[in-house]
Formats: structure tokens, sequence, C-alpha cells
């Protein structure tokens, strides 16, 4: 070790490191600031290797801040091994969070990690647009850690203006709801961005606020909107805030499998008169997703109106199984809401004949018929076997009479 030629004296040490005792420590501690980098090196290597933690934090920390690359990540990895900490340690892992060697920027992260602090906050959220994959992901787990830190929070905001693409989704994951409303001057020109990423992720956090400008921008960008995941995210934030302006763009949407429901939703918020008649033509269209349509027949009869028993009747024989569900289903929103009562017969008669024929689901067809005498005698029929119908559709009607039966008694009687 006290050889003139460097290479000589790095080979003795790597040997001491591999081969020595605990208490060569110190024989490493004392050469770690010899005059070559490989010598340096080696020593932290060894302090690794040698596993005396009390050894290695009085020089790792300085061999991490070394002049020489290679010295700093052996240095690094050593400290890791040993599991130092201390300001000392949590100083010079943040510090190599900003170096130029990306093995360095990693080393870094698994430090920080394993001391369970996030070292320079800046830096550290600077690491999500790190040109490297590994430094990228283990940077973005190490925020989503320390995503509650304070100086963390402020550095993710900081950077949403700046970001763009995957980055800046990334960081919108990661801040919590409540600093929304200090990122809106950033966000609202988001909501158009070229990326639909951005448009989903910005569209999301903004249906948090309930502020007139949000819902302008998000109108405006559902007018202009071409992606179909954008459109549907754009639809679940603008309802409930009963804008009409929506109508129009959710009418464009109802044909499409994606977008299609949150369309329904948002018409069916609105509850409007141009609302409900784009409703009625979705459910009746065959051309629309089955999904969109049956959603829009329940909607039409949650929503009511003059004529909505007589569209709905039609279409319990629809050939797509969903459709005939979203009718029965719209039908016992009718029934609850309240008949006419010229309309009760006829309602009552077509469920029934539902439950005969197993057109819909036992328990839809129930709930339809929750509320509506006139059809327990149609039921009994067909419950005894005197209609026509199979043994199945016998048990159905059973099952369906034994509930009503059961509801109406446990019902409370008025006074």
């Amino acid at each position: 070790m006290a050889a003139p030629e460097p290479q000589r004296r790095a080979a003795a040490v790597k040997g001491l490191g591999r081969t020595g005792r605990p208490e060569h420590a110190g024989v490493l501690v004392a050469v770690a600031d010899d005059r070559a980098p490989e010598v340096r090196a080696a020593a932290a290597l060894g302090l690794g290797r040698l596993g005396v933690p009390e050894a290695g934090a009085e020089v790792l920390p300085v061999l991490m801040g070394d002049a020489d690359a290679g010295v700093r990540r052996r240095a690094s990895l050593a400290a890791v091994r040993l599991g130092l900490a201390g300001p000392a340690v949590t100083e010079a892992f943040a510090r190599l969070l900003r170096d130029p060697d990306h093995h360095l920027r990693n080393n870094a992260l698994a430090g920080l990690d394993a001391l369970g602090a996030p070292g320079d906050a800046g830096a550290l959220v600077r690491l999500l647009d790190d040109p490297d994959d590994a430094v990228r992901g283990r940077a973005r787990r190490l925020v989503y850690r320390f995503k509650d830190d304070p100086a963390v929070q402020e550095d993710l905001i900081g950077k949403v203006g700046q970001s763009t693409g995957a980055a800046f989704v990334g960081i919108l994951h990661l801040l919590p709801g409540p600093r929304v409303e200090r990122l809106l001057d950033s966000l609202l020109p988001k909501v158009r961005a070229p990326s639909p990423q951005v448009r989903i992720a910005t569209a999301r956090q903004l249906s948090r606020l309930r502020r007139p400008e949000v819902t302008d921008a998000l109108v405006a960008a559902l007018e202009d909107e071409r992606d179909a995941q954008a459109a549907a995210e754009l639809l679940e934030a603008l309802t409930g805030r009963g804008d009409r302006r929506v109508t129009e763009p959710a009418e464009r949407w109802l044909r499409d499998p994606v977008a299609g429901l949150p369309a329904v939703r948002a018409l069916s918020d609105l509850g409007t008169g141009a609302a409900v008649d784009h409703l009625r033509w979705a459910f009746a269209d065959p051309e629309a997703p089955g999904p969109v349509r049956a959603a829009a027949a329940t909607a039409v009869g949650e929503l009511g109106g003059f004529s909505a028993v007589w569209m709905l009747l039609p279409f319990l024989d629809d050939p797509d199984a969903g459709v005939r569900t979203g009718v029965v289903d719209g039908l016992g929103a009718l029934v609850r809401d309240g008949l006419r009562p010229w309309e009760r017969r006829p309602v009552a008669w077509a469920l029934i004949a539902v439950l005969r024929t197993g057109r819909a689901p036992v328990p839809h067809v129930r709930d339809a018929l929750d509320g509506l005498p006139e059809a327990l005698p149609g039921l009994r029929r067909l419950a005894d076997g005197t209609a026509s119908g199979s043994p199945r559709a016998r048990r159905a009607a059973a099952e369906v009479l034994e509930s009503l039966t059961a509801d109406h008694h446990d019902r409370p009687r008025r006074s």
C-alpha cells in the first residue's frame, strides 16, 4: 500500500477490503485521501465490504463529493451497503441527485429511500423529467412516498406549468386535490394541450372546481374535442354543473362506445327538453352502442314526460338484452314517480309479459312492478299456472309475487 505506483496501491487496498477483518477498516480510512482516484475508489469499495459503519461514516460522505465520478459511485454504493445515516450522509446523497452521472443519481435515490428522506426536494422533483428511465421511475416512487412533504408539494406545484406530456400527467397524479385551485392558471391552458393524456389528466383535476372560468374552459374544450377518451373525461367533469352549452357536444358523442355513456349522464343531468329529445333519439337508434341505448332508456324513464311510457313500451322486445333491461328500469322509474291512471294497466301487462318470456332479469322486473297493484292478478295467474308460461316463468312470478306481498306487509300503516 506504500508502493509509488497508483495501480499497485489500488490493488493492495482492494485486496485488504476483500480479505481483511473489521480491525483493518482504520487502514482504509487512512488511505481514503490518497492522491490517486483509483486508490480512493478502492478504499470506498473496501469499507463497504468490511462492514464497519463507524469507519465508513468518517470518510464516505466526503468521498461522495469527490471530483472523480468513479470515487463518488463507489462511495455512494458503500454508504447504502453500510446503512449509513445522519445529516452528513443525507446531504451527500442530496447533492448526488444533481450529479451528471445517471448511475450516481440512481444511487442517490436508493440512499435517500433507505434513509426515509427526500433530500433536496427541488432536485428530486426535477428528476421526474430525467432522461434515464431507471432514474425517472425511482424518482417517481420517492416523490410519491414524500408527496405530503410541504417542500416536495411546493416544488411539484412549481413544476406543473413547466412540464408536458407524461411528466405533467405524473405530477398531477402526485398532487393532492386541495392544491388544484393554486394551479388554476397553469391548468386552464392544458385543457387544450396537444396530448390527449394531458387533456384527460387536466379535465380530471379541474372537475373538482366549480368556478365559472373552469366551466367555460371545459365547455370550450369539449366543443373542439376529437379524442373519445378525452371527451368522456370532459363530459364527466361538466356533469352536475347545469350548463346547457353541454347539450350539443354531448349529443355528438352519443354514438361513441367510449364517450357515449358519459354523454348520456351529462344529458340526463341537464334534464332539459333538448336533452330529453337527444336521449330518446339515442335509445331508439339501433346503430347506437347497446350500453348507450340501455342507459338512455333508463334516463328517459327517470326524466319522465308525457309520452315516455309509450316510447319505452315497444322496446321491451328489443333484440339487445341490455336495452330491454334499461327499458324495464326506465319503466320502473316512471312507476315510482307515479303513472297516470290510463298508463298503469298497460305497463303492468307489459312487465308481466317480460317476466313470462324471460326477456329481462327478474330483480329488475320485480323492482319495476313494486308499487303497481294492477300487476298482482296477472302475477298470481302466472305463478299458479293458469296463464301460459314456462316453469321458469312461474317460479319468477312466484318470486316477484312473494317479494311484492312481503314489501306490502312490511310497509308501515298510515295513521
